[in-house]
């Protein structure tokens, strides 16, 4: 579908009681009776599926866990593949995930679910990635969230070195790599240490779930903060997630759920439970896309409703409205898009005292099959049912979350009209226009292919007129975009707080700019992205 993809979800959790690890209770507020819940003791690996089904959202590419096993023969165990978290750990069959979860048993593990902003989508790629070695230090598993822009020259600098070699064309590798080299030879660097050198190294969004031979841990927050990630401790149960849904659907209490501050780890070492900042951060740089489209509306992210983001996005739409409304009519209804569009739709219909009405269905069992094909119109003929007896003779006010290519609001403002029996379509999006490629874990199309990106150049401010010749090639009627400023005002964060590359065309890293830099060179025509070009054709970036 014409939609924003993200790299991935990550998780981690551990049975600090089962390993022995100490925690400094009073550091922790945990209530007057302590501890919320008993989690299974030495059990905790057993979470990793159900937090990884309310990371779905995250990725359906693949999915996967491992598990640290003290005792046994295989120390770490990796169980992954390409797929749902339902088929990968056979959700649907009661007795076989039993037994998968039971070959996986122990006290700490991570999980990650995906989708390929690099990389071939093949179980080879599917996370998280193990690197075994007879030195215990050597041996871990790594699962990741985000996307390296330095990735390619990263890699040539590796692959420049003697007897090197890169199995795999994804910066997990790259960091799989770097991570290995830390503790090699006489380095023997400590997780802080490690962390230390890969905020020398990265440029761009990384947050880390780290799982070693020897029961050590790690989660990782990169400086910027570009991906969010919560945590939570209960008496001596601990867990992490990108989302805090993740956490609270576990049993953990909302308030002692927090979120990871930008360049912190939290670090489980020689039997020690610590939080410590291996990187000072200049400014933060959160994705307003996660507020806005990727995270599950239930999530809270650095302190922010998810939910009461959206929909304030609508209440900035409303604000901007200039059609005139007969309110008394009821001839003109708001609609969403289903279903990240919805909390929108509903902010802006009360603002507007308008009803909104779900005039389109979407079909939830069309996803990941071959029946597809590769027509983007006819996927959204499939995945969207318009409801004529809702529809018929009405002036509607169609809330999307964000236009990319544009090609599925084309099929949609057909549909509507030819389904639906629509009088007028009025598209409202709670969104800025998309003008420029993301790179830093959302795999927006290259600039030449945005829908936006050719009425809009840097010399260009968006106009009523522009919008009435976009609302022109979608077939609507009007069409209005959320004002960049509005942003920060729906998510309640500072402007500067936030990344909004793709919108503003401002990277928060050098590289960032300088892969925006090389796509602005390449023109619109070009095939590929500017991720994936040779590292030799990118223009220098001061």
């Amino acid at each position: 579908m014409d939609k924003p993809k993200h790299e991935c979800g990550i998780a981690a959790v551990y049975d600090l009681a089962a390993a022995g690890v100490e925690v400094d209770q009073s550091a922790w507020k945990l209530g007057d009776n302590g501890p919320a819940n008993q989690f299974p003791q030495g059990e905790s690996s057993r979470f990793i599926p159900r937090m990884l089904l309310d990371m779905q959202n995250r990725g359906q590419l693949a999915a996967g866990m491992a598990s640290y096993r003290p005792g046994e023969s295989e120390l770490l165990k990796i169980h992954k593949d390409v797929g749902t978290v339902t088929e990968v750990f056979q959700l649907s069959h009661q007795a076989r995930a039993k037994e998968l979860m039971q070959g996986n048993l122990g006290p700490a593990a991570i999980g990650h679910v995906r989708y390929a902003t690099s990389g071939a989508d093949d179980r080879c790629n599917a996370q998280p990635f193990e690197r075994p070695h007879i030195e215990l230090r050597k041996w871990f598993a790594l699962a990741f969230n985000g996307q390296i822009a330095n990735h390619a020259l990263l890699r040539e600098e590796i692959l420049n070195e003697d007897d090197f070699h890169l199995a795999r064309d994804t910066d997990t590798e790259v960091i799989m790599h770097l991570l290995s080299r830390a503790r090699s030879g006489e380095r023997r660097a400590s997780m802080l240490d490690m962390l230390a050198g890969l905020r020398e190294k990265l440029d761009g969004a990384w947050n880390i779930a780290y799982l070693g031979a020897s029961g050590e841990m790690f989660v990782a927050r990169d400086p910027l903060g570009l991906k969010p990630l919560c945590y939570a401790l209960d008496g001596t149960f601990f867990a992490a997630a990108s989302e805090s849904v993740a956490l609270s659907n576990m049993g953990f209490r909302d308030e002692d759920i927090r979120s990871l501050e930008p360049g912190m780890a939290i670090l489980i070492e020689g039997g020690r439970f610590r939080i410590a900042r291996f990187a000072e951060a200049s400014r933060k740089a959160h994705c307003f896309f996660e507020w806005i489209y990727f995270a599950n509306v239930a999530s809270n992210l650095d302190d922010r409703s998810v939910y009461l983001a959206r929909k304030r996005l609508g209440e900035e739409l409303a604000r901007s409205e200039t059609l005139d409304f007969d309110r008394g009519t009821g001839d003109t209804i708001v609609v969403p898009v289903p279903d990240t569009a919805k909390a929108s739709a509903d902010g802006m219909a009360y603002a507007l005292d308008l009803p909104c009405q779900e005039g389109l269905f979407r079909n939830r069992y069309v996803g990941r099959t071959f029946i597809e094909g590769s027509d983007r119109a006819n996927k959204a003929r499939m995945k969207y049912t318009p409801v004529r007896e809702v529809l018929e003779g009405k002036r509607v006010l169609l809330v999307e979350d964000t236009i990319v290519r544009s090609t599925t609001m084309r099929a949609l403002v057909g549909q509507l009209r030819e389904r639906g029996g629509v009088k007028e379509i009025h598209v409202r999006v709670a969104c800025p226009p998309i003008v420029s490629p993301c790179f830093y874990g959302i795999d927006f199309a290259t600039k030449g292919q945005l829908f936006a990106a050719k009425y809009l150049d840097e010399d260009t401010p968006l106009t009523p007129e522009i919008e009435a010749e976009m609302a022109a090639e979608l077939g609507a009627d009007s069409l209005r975009f959320l004002p960049v400023g509005s942003l920060s005002k729906a998510i309640d964060l500072p402007e500067g707080s936030l990344c909004q590359a793709c919108v503003d065309r401002q990277y928060p890293t050098a590289h960032g700019e300088r892969l925006y830099q090389l796509e602005v060179a390449r023109g619109e025509n070009r095939a590929g992205r500017a991720y994936d070009a040779p590292v030799g054709s990118a223009p220098a970036v001061s």
